[in-house]
């Protein structure tokens, strides 16, 4: 068998290999910390009338975009360059990982996006003004965002539990993770960067959803 050969079956093994790996798992992004503002909190920080200005286009309507803010707590603790993402929403949320609450002295619960009734409380800074919310930050809780046809492929409906699993250098599992299915999102795990960091994964990487 000539050398030519042999590479294409080396190439056509390894191609059927990651088909196959890829049908069975799901890509991965790593969130780190953010805020979502309402339009009446984004003109109090940057001015009014200010429309958010993306840097980088996410899933759906959703990016990242240029403005950032700085995060204060109400022990005065501070973070800052925060990024914002977009579209606006009803409500501002900000979102923060369990190693961000030592620095900033909060205790935010695990929810849902959206969810932010009993949360943390915290200040927001930008180059225009400031807001204090009493109840904004939490720490999202680990999530799939997943396209109608992909649910149909898994058996999966919207706001189903699963439990995920990592198959790398340190194997690791998630149990109940939550699941939303839109018409408007690909098919990504979110896990914060805590997350990540423990079981060395990153985004692009790829994570195994285990049968209900």
């Amino acid at each position: 068998m000539d050398n030519n050969l042999q590479d294409m079956i080396a190439k056509a093994v390894v191609d059927i290999l990651k088909q196959k790996e890829e049908s069975n798992s799901i890509k991965v992004g790593v969130s780190a910390r953010h805020v979502h503002l309402s339009q009446e909190d984004l003109e109090t920080l940057f001015g009014k009338g200010h429309q958010l200005t993306p840097k980088k286009q996410l899933m759906g309507d959703q990016f990242a975009a240029e403005e950032c803010v700085t995060l204060v707590s109400p022990s005065l603790r501070t973070i800052e360059g925060v990024r914002v993402l977009g579209p606006v929403r009803s409500q501002s949320q900000v979102e923060i990982s369990r190693t961000d609450t030592f620095k900033l002295k909060v205790s935010p619960p695990v929810r849902p996006s959206g969810e932010l009734k009993g949360s943390a409380p915290m200040a927001l800074v930008g180059p225009k003004g400031s807001v204090f919310l009493n109840e904004c930050c939490i720490i999202a809780n680990r999530h799939i965002h997943m396209t109608p046809a992909d649910a149909e492929k898994y058996g999966i409906k919207d706001n189903d539990i699963v439990d995920v699993e990592i198959q790398n250098s340190k194997p690791t599992r998630f149990f109940n993770v939550q699941v939303r299915v839109r018409e408007d999102f690909n098919t990504e795990m979110h896990i914060d960067t805590d997350d990540a960091n423990a079981c060395a994964i990153k985004t692009g990487d790829r994570v195994v959803i285990l049968e209900k």
